[in-house]
């Protein structure tokens, strides 16, 4: 199964890979321009052996990539991309198909609207709920699959639909992840049209951020936080984020007799967690919602239907309901990694100084403190530490934030 987001290259990109992939004998469904979530939905639906998503996530326009599906729809682990890895390393590993073996080719359009429907049909969606509230939402599209793909299970949901950015070309009018600096036009544009609410997700659709009727960003920590809010009401059970999500999922989660559990950061991390635990709702802070009822997957399309149903049994407008929520706030911050730090010895350093509270090494560092939380971690993609902190205010995030960069500084000048 092959899908794509709205990038420039998109189309291109997909030809190389679906052609590739035909010269070797693999036979490709492609679903075209659609979501990550929609792929992921497609690949046990056909019985798929595996599925290729082209995106960038939330990176820029220049930027293209391949996010690779098992036959789950779900994705690779750290153990089969090892694997991968091996196999284009040697050379012998790659045949090609004979004249006669190549592999088929159809598209399929089909699968958004499958989507949709899997959605309206889950218990907790209150289709009915939704519809009688006649709720005007603004969506920001950022020129890519959510454009289309949102305001079509708005209109399913009996929804008025403003879409933003609405042409799917790739051209991003903003920054295209879903943080608050980047959706001011958004924010004015709930506010000018006396909306609901805002919708903004990512280009491929898998992350989701809401902005309240006072044009104020409702947090993109918080999106799940509300889904899982209203999860547990009706379904109790255990959640899963990562480690360096906000503690109000577990404050929530705790107060319906749950538990709560941290993963490493990543989504398959997350979801290897969800199904140790049996996970009835989690997913990650970036606004990440994965509801295990639909498939194991990050999907901004599920998010907003069961948003939208707590909303509409709740009896409250949006800012009221962040309201309600215990107030967390993170600071996320980087420190450059140069050839010469042993990283290793600076975290294990870092523990010595922190060895009164607790700590979790399972993905860089986590210090849990009684007024919030530190996570240290390498990136994946740069040569930089994460340094994310969360406390109840941001002068103490901000605090926190500080107190471990100066430990940082003494130690490397110790070394």
């Amino acid at each position: 199964m092959i899908g794509r987001d709205g990038r420039i290259s998109g189309e291109m990109v997909s030809q190389l890979v679906v052609q590739t992939l035909r010269l070797m004998g693999v036979s490709v469904i492609d679903l075209g321009l659609t979501t990550t979530p929609t792929v992921e939905i497609a690949v046990p639906e056909e019985g798929a052996g595996a599925g290729i998503i082209l995106t960038a996530s939330h990176n820029p326009k220049e930027w293209n990539a391949m996010k690779f599906l098992n036959e789950q729809g779900e994705f690779i682990s750290q153990q089969d991309a090892t694997g991968f890895l091996s196999l284009l390393d040697d050379p012998g590993s790659i045949t090609y198909a004979e004249v006669l073996e190549l592999g088929a080719y159809r598209e399929d359009g089909t699968y958004l609207q499958k989507h949709i429907d899997k959605i309206l049909a889950l218990p907790l969606v209150n289709l009915d709920a939704i519809r009688q509230k006649n709720y005007k939402v603004v969506v920001d599209g950022v020129n890519s699959s959510g454009s289309f793909a949102v305001p079509a299970l708005l209109q399913a949901l009996g929804c008025e639909a403003i879409v933003l950015n609405a042409e799917p070309n790739g051209h991003f009018a903003h920054d295209p992840e879903p943080l608050p600096e980047h959706l001011e036009e958004l924010s004015a544009a709930v506010v000018h049209h006396r909306a609901t609410l805002g919708i903004a997700v990512d280009p491929d659709v898998d992350r989701l951020a809401f902005v309240c009727e006072d044009g104020e960003p409702f947090g993109e920590e918080y999106t799940l936080v509300a889904v899982a809010d209203y999860v547990l009401k009706h379904q109790p059970g255990n959640t899963v984020s990562n480690l360096s999500s906000t503690r109000a999922l577990k404050d929530i989660t705790e107060g319906y007799g749950g538990q709560y559990s941290a993963s490493a950061v990543g989504e398959v991390n997350v979801v290897a967690r969800m199904k140790e635990v049996n996970a009835v709702i989690g997913g990650e802070g970036n606004g990440g919602v994965i509801y295990p009822e639909l498939h194991y997957g990050r999907d901004a399309l599920v998010g907003i239907a069961l948003f939208l149903s707590h909303l509409a049994t709740c009896g409250m407008g949006v800012h009221v309901l962040k309201s309600r929520y215990p107030a967390y706030t993170i600071s996320k911050n980087k420190i450059k990694l140069t050839p010469d730090i042993d990283l290793d010895n600076l975290l294990v350093q870092l523990k010595g100084r922190y060895h009164a509270h607790q700590l979790s090494t399972e993905d860089g560092l986590r210090i849990d403190l009684d007024n919030g939380w530190i996570h240290l971690r390498k990136s994946n993609t740069e040569p930089i530490i994460r340094l994310y902190t969360e406390s109840h205010s941001q002068v103490i995030a901000d605090h926190l934030a500080n107190k471990v960069k100066a430990d940082v500084n003494e130690i490397l000048k110790g070394s």
